[in-house]
């Protein structure tokens, strides 16, 4: 007669391997949320900073107003966002690299700054500053502020282009402002399409 031996692991050893495999997970899972609210802790703290700041030197220092320079360099703080119909309010850096827009918005470097004629163009992720857009409408205000000024723009339309498509960021004759995001806004992994919002500069 063949006898054939069939492995089976004891019940205390499945057990530990089980016990040990759900620590692991959840040491993995403490630590994924840890990172995650170190990085809000230190992006809501930058943003209340520079926040204050801004305001500080807007309203207490016309000398500082007139000789600041145009934001050239990466990081350089260039003024504030505002959207109040969907909650919108943000610090604004030049430049749109990861590191920057971890911290804030990023206005897209070789595009009009505001003040200027042309087309501001200013990127988000989808999911921190520009997730709000989602609930924008045409003709809801937008507004920036600068340390020597503040200027208002009604939205005119909004909608969803490919990555290349470059065309949203020529120069405009007019004062126009663009705001870029990734979609789909819930899209788990890389955003295959952005998000476009165009306005107008108003008076006010």
């Amino acid at each position: 007669m063949k006898v054939t031996l069939i492995y089976r692991p004891s019940r205390g050893r499945a057990r530990t391997f089980s016990w040990w495999a759900e620590k692991i997970l959840l040491l993995m899972g403490l630590g994924a949320l840890s990172l995650w609210g170190a990085v809000s802790l230190n992006t809501y703290l930058f943003q209340k900073q520079e926040k204050a700041y801004l305001a500080h030197m807007s309203r207490s220092d016309h000398d500082f107003q007139e000789k600041q320079p145009p934001a050239s360099n990466p990081g350089d703080l260039i003024g504030e966002i505002d959207i109040p119909k969907v909650g919108i309010s943000a610090i604004i850096l030049e430049g749109s690299n990861e590191h920057i827009l971890s911290l804030g918005v990023g206005h897209i470097h070789g595009t009009a700054l505001p003040g200027d004629s042309g087309n501001i163009s200013l990127a988000a992720h989808r999911d921190t500053f520009f997730r709000p857009l989602r609930n924008i409408r045409k003709n809801d205000v937008i507004r920036l502020v600068t340390f020597n000024h503040s200027y208002n723009y009604l939205v005119d339309w909004a909608r969803v282009v490919s990555p290349d498509d470059v065309d949203v960021l020529k120069p405009s004759k007019k004062p126009v402002l663009t705001l870029i995001t990734c979609f789909p806004f819930y899209f788990v992994g890389s955003a295959p399409e952005r998000f476009i919002v165009r306005a107008h500069r108003v008076a006010g």
